[in-house]
Parts: C-alpha cells; structure tokens; sequence
C-alpha cells in the first residue's frame, strides 16, 4: 500500500485502500500497522486532525483491529 507523509511527530505517513476499507500507518519509530474496517470518513478525518498521534490513540488504536505489517 502507497503511504504518504504526514506532519506528525508520532506518525511519519498513512495509507489508505478504500476498496478494502484498510488504513496503514508508518510511526515514526518505523513499525508499520494496518487496520482493518475503517471507513472513508475516519481516513479523512485522520488526516485533517491537529494531531494526528492523538487521533491515532483515540479513534483508530481502541476502535479498528491491527496487525503488524513486516516489510522486506
């Protein structure tokens, strides 16, 4: 999945495929998670936040399931 950067001190870019509804963050330590369900509207938001690490911990971590994404 294409990632692009944000502005943010705890993210360093997201992604998102709205034909799978999968949203793929990039922290700024370099792990990456995908989270599975999230609707357009949660993405948009995401990105329009003042911060997005807060919004991360608030709305997307407690509410979407994630996994881990090992990258080669």
């Amino acid at each position: 999945m294409r990632r692009e950067p944000v502005q943010s001190s705890a993210v360093s870019a997201v992604g998102y495929d709205p034909a799978t509804n999968e949203l793929e963050i990039e922290y700024a330590h370099g792990d990456v998670y995908r989270y599975s369900l999230v609707p357009p509207s949660v993405h948009r938001a995401l990105l329009a936040a003042p911060s997005i690490g807060s919004f991360v911990n608030r709305e997307i971590k407690p509410h979407y399931p994630g996994r881990e994404v090992f990258e080669d």
